[in-house]
């Protein structure tokens, strides 16, 4: 038997890891949120988030780029109102918007034969159609990480493209080695994705994740 963290809880497990993630702040209420909102700054995302709400996305939970109160405070009001008793306890997820066209997705998945696996792959809108990701045993090191990106068929895209910077492949290293030691640490998790990492301004930013673990 497993469960997962909330979205909030994952992100603060991986901060201790060195993944950097999107700014953001967890509030109960709707007029919180508005508060949350006006100290982040405008526009923000905001998502229903609670530790049995693993897929937010397919349940129609998050709005984007809300642009002022008026705007966020309806958003609440109606994330609120889509709440289902199974639910349990929820909060709304108050968070800066991040801009950037390419999207990463990380994991780490716990193979019975070889222990905690580190992946990478292209995400955004095609990732299931390429299929273009890469494993690697935990623990990694630097040159490691940086073989994992080259490996990546699209990897090109990672360079200066279309008028974004090249991505910093040593921070994206630093993120596969904080999962991979994050899997060694903490053997209750049993597998964990970050689904976005978006480079903005090249460097990845952690948008969204979601950490498996194990009931003891």
């Amino acid at each position: 038997m497993a469960h997962t963290l909330s979205e909030y809880e994952s992100k603060r497990v991986l901060r201790e890891y060195g993944v950097p993630t999107v700014r953001e702040a967890l509030v109960p209420a709707a007029q919180d949120a508005l508060a949350a909102a006006a100290e982040i700054g405008f526009p923000v995302a905001l998502k229903l988030c609670g530790g049995a709400i693993a897929h937010k996305t397919e349940r129609n939970l998050v709005r984007l780029n809300l642009v002022d109160e008026v705007a966020v405070e309806a958003a609440a009001q109606e994330l609120l109102g889509r709440r289902r008793p199974q639910d349990g306890e929820v909060g709304l997820l108050v968070q800066a918007m991040v801009s950037g066209r390419r999207e990463i997705i990380v994991g780490m998945v716990r193979d019975p034969q070889f222990g905690p696996c580190v992946m990478l792959g292209l995400g955004g809108i095609l990732a299931e159609a390429l299929r273009d990701v890469v494993f690697r045993m935990a623990p990694l090191n630097s040159a490691e990480g940086s073989d994992m990106i080259a490996e990546l068929k699209a990897s090109h895209v990672l360079s200066a493209f279309r008028g974004e910077p090249p991505v910093d492949r040593e921070a994206l290293s630093q993120v596969l080695i904080g999962v991979g030691r994050l899997g060694l640490e903490r053997p209750a998790v049993r597998s964990l994705d970050i689904n976005p990492l978006i480079i903005a301004a090249g460097k990845p930013v952690a948008v969204d994740a979601l950490i498996e673990v194990a009931e003891s």
